[in-house]
C-alpha cells in the first residue's frame, strides 16, 4: 500500500533505521540504453484513480535518468481516496521507483497540488529523500530562473468556488472511464493507447477558452515575478509557449496524454509525449517483420 512505501524511507535519525532491501535491489537489465537529463518535470499522475497510467509512467521511469526530478502536483489524488479506496499494485511500483531515485542521489521535489493538498502542512519537510514544497525557482543550465508551481492557484473555479471544482471533478471522472474501457477494448484489438478525454478536452470551444486564459494568468504572475518562465501542470495540456517576456511551460499529465518536460545539460527544453514514444517503438518490430 501507499503507506507501506512511502514510509519505508521516512528515516529516523536518531534511531538511524535502515532502508528497506527493496531499495538497494538491482536494476532490471534492459536492452535500451537509459536517455540521461539535467531535469525532468512530471505532474497529475492521480494515483489512486483508475485513469492513471501507471504502466507508461513505470516504463518512462525505467528509461530515463536526470539530476533533479520535479513532481509538479497531483501526484496523488487524495479527492478519489477519500471516496473509495482504489490502489493496486502499479500504483505501489511508481512510489517505490520515485523513493528509489531519490535514494540513488537524485534530487527529487514534490510541489504539491489540489488533488493531494493534504500534504500542504508539510512543505519543507523532507521524507525519504524527497522535499516538499508549495513552489520552487529553478535555475536552467542557461541561466534562466523558472517559478515551479502546480497551477491549481490561477484557476478561478478552484480558488473561488471549490465545490465547482469537485463538481467538475465528478464530471471528468467519468470522462476518465469511459477513456479506460475505450483503451481496454482497444488494447484487445491489438491497438495503441489513445486518450478520449484529451482528444474532446482539445476540441472543445470553452476547454481551449479556458487553457489559454489559464496560461495568460500563469505568465502573468510569473513576470511580475522578474522570472524568465514559469513550470506548472494542473490543466493536463502539454505546452511550451512564449507569451510577451515569459515562457510558459506546461508538462502535461500522465492521466490523457502522458508526457514530461526534460531540460538538456545545455538548459534546451522539451516536451516528451511518452504514449507516441511508446506507440512507435512497438511498431518497430512489426515493420522489420514485414521487412
Amino acid at each position: 500500500m501507499l503507506r507501506n512505501a512511502a514510509t519505508d524511507l521516512i528515516i529516523d535519525k536518531a534511531t538511524a533505521i535502515a532502508p528497506p532491501d527493496w531499495i538497494n535491489h538491482p536494476e532490471p537489465r534492459s536492452f535500451r540504453p537509459k536517455s540521461k537529463y539535467r531535469t525532468i518535470w512530471i505532474s497529475d499522475i492521480h494515483l489512486g484513480t483508475k485513469g492513471c497510467n501507471a504502466e507508461l509512467l513505470l516504463d518512462f521511469l525505467h528509461s530515463v535518468e536526470c539530476e533533479t526530478l520535479y513532481l509538479v502536483g497531483d501526484i496523488i489524488d487524495g479527492w478519489r481516496l477519500k471516496k473509495g479506496w482504489y490502489w493496486p499494485d502499479s500504483h505501489n511500483e511508481v512510489v517505490r521507483r520515485i523513493l528509489k531515485i531519490a535514494h540513488k542521489g537524485t534530487r527529487v521535489v514534490f510541489i504539491v497540488g489540489n488533488h493531494d493538498e493534504m500534504l500542504r502542512d508539510y512543505a519543507g519537510f523532507s521524507f525519504g529523500g524527497i522535499t516538499l514544497a508549495q513552489e520552487a525557482i529553478h535555475e536552467t543550465a542557461d541561466g534562466k530562473r523558472l517559478l515551479i508551481t502546480h497551477g491549481d492557484a490561477f484557476d478561478g473555479v478552484v480558488l473561488y468556488a471549490r465545490w465547482l471544482a469537485f463538481l467538475g471533478d465528478q464530471a471528468y471522472t467519468l470522462m476518465l472511464r469511459a477513456n479506460v474501457w475505450l483503451n481496454a477494448i482497444r488494447k484487445r484489438l491489438g491497438m495503441p493507447y489513445w486518450s478520449l478525454s484529451s482528444y474532446l478536452k482539445k476540441r472543445v470551444k470553452n476547454a481551449v477558452q479556458y487553457v489559454c486564459a489559464f496560461e495568460d494568468a500563469v505568465a502573468r504572475e510569473a513576470a511580475e515575478r522578474g522570472v524568465d518562465g514559469v513550470v506548472c501542470g494542473h490543466i493536463h495540456c502539454a505546452e511550451i509557449r512564449q507569451i510577451g517576456d515569459v515562457t510558459y511551460y506546461n508538462d502535461g499529465d500522465w492521466v490523457e496524454s502522458c508526457t514530461a518536460l526534460v531540460e538538456a545539460f545545455d538548459g534546451t527544453m522539451t516536451i516528451l509525449d511518452w504514449s507516441e514514444m511508446h506507440r512507435a517503438r512497438a511498431k518497430q518490430p512489426q515493420m522489420q517483420a514485414v521487412g
